[in-house]
């Protein structure tokens, strides 16, 4: 009892260092980067107050959720709290700014996190498909995979193309360097995570997993999270060079011999420095690596950096 009483001295011991760590940099780097100051005008058509003409696939940092669709999950105030990542529906993140979706998916279709269950996948559909029909010039990336430990659904494939086929961009390395208008009217890059089922081929609708790549590493550290995505994306090519699309995830995860499990609270560690990220990727020399950038709890201020980014590069400054 004594021993385990000691670790978790410890260990909050370490978490509040680190927490400093980040307070620390950020007081002294600063959340300054080209376009930091930058707020689009519309959040919901931002890709649209751009010239659509002008701004290729490879310019734009795209804003993401981490498990897009874990609004409701679980049971309210038992199970929810350890399994919730987003507090906003599907719809109302896209409305918000956010461009990349992150869905797990179980056998029978419903969306998942670990052995919570959620709604059905035709929720996320019917809310995408709402958004892309009020919006004209907004592309989605729409990651799909089958969560770990569950089988793949049935004629999944099938069923992504018969939901999204009009919208499908599909599979072309030509596609990174294309300008938004050389791709409408399609407006989904869905790429499919499956377990067993064959992957996606060049041509066909749907993305094979290794568009879609990044580092992540299961830690409730925040200062640790943040210098391993800042190393793995000094790793990276610059983003105009790569035929895939690199994600740098600003969460933490709670840890079970850790009494914090709830995501919020422990997310929450690094959650206000997604701007310092940006700041010190210039500071070190490789913001020209940073393309998804994605999050737990999104809100505006965190959508606001990633378009500000973007328009700097639109406009040559970044």
């Amino acid at each position: 009892m004594g021993a385990h009483v000691s670790k978790q001295v410890e260990r909050r011991k370490s978490i509040s260092s680190e927490k400093k760590i980040l307070l620390d940099l950020k007081q002294t780097g600063g959340n300054n980067f080209p376009g930091s100051d930058f707020q689009p005008a519309d959040r919901k058509n931002w890709m649209s107050g751009f010239n659509p003409d002008k701004i290729r696939i490879n310019q734009i940092v795209w804003p993401g959720t981490h498990d897009s669709a874990t609004d409701k999950i679980g049971i309210p105030l038992v199970t929810r709290p350890f399994a919730q990542c987003q507090s906003l529906s599907i719809y109302e993140q896209l409305i918000t700014g956010a461009r990349v979706l992150d869905i797990r998916v179980q056998e029978d279709r419903r969306v998942c996190h670990g052995i919570l269950l959620s709604y059905s996948v035709d929720v996320v559909f019917n809310d995408v498909k709402r958004f892309l029909q009020e919006t004209e010039s907004e592309i989605i990336i729409l990651e799909i995979r089958t969560e770990f430990g569950h089988d793949d659904p049935p004629d999944f494939d099938k069923y992504l193309e018969e939901q999204l086929g009009e919208y499908l961009i599909h599979q072309d390395d030509q596609v990174f360097n294309r300008t938004i208008s050389e791709l409408l009217p399609k407006r989904v890059i869905c790429v499919w995570k499956p377990r067993k089922t064959p992957q996606a081929k060049s041509g066909d609708p749907l993305w094979s997993s290794g568009y879609l790549k990044d580092n992540w590493i299961d830690t409730d550290k925040p200062s640790t999270k943040f210098e391993s995505n800042m190393k793995h994306l000094g790793e990276q090519q610059p983003a105009a060079n790569r035929k895939h699309f690199y994600r740098v995830e600003n969460t933490v995860t709670p840890q079970a011999d850790n009494p914090v499990l709830c995501v919020k609270p422990v997310t929450d560690r690094i959650h206000p420095y997604a701007r310092t990220f940006i700041s010190q990727s210039f500071e070190r020399g490789f913001a020209d690596r940073l393309q998804i950038f994605s999050t737990d709890f999104i809100d505006e201020d965190f959508v606001d950096a990633c378009v500000g980014l973007t328009s700097a590069r639109v406009e040559g400054k970044a």
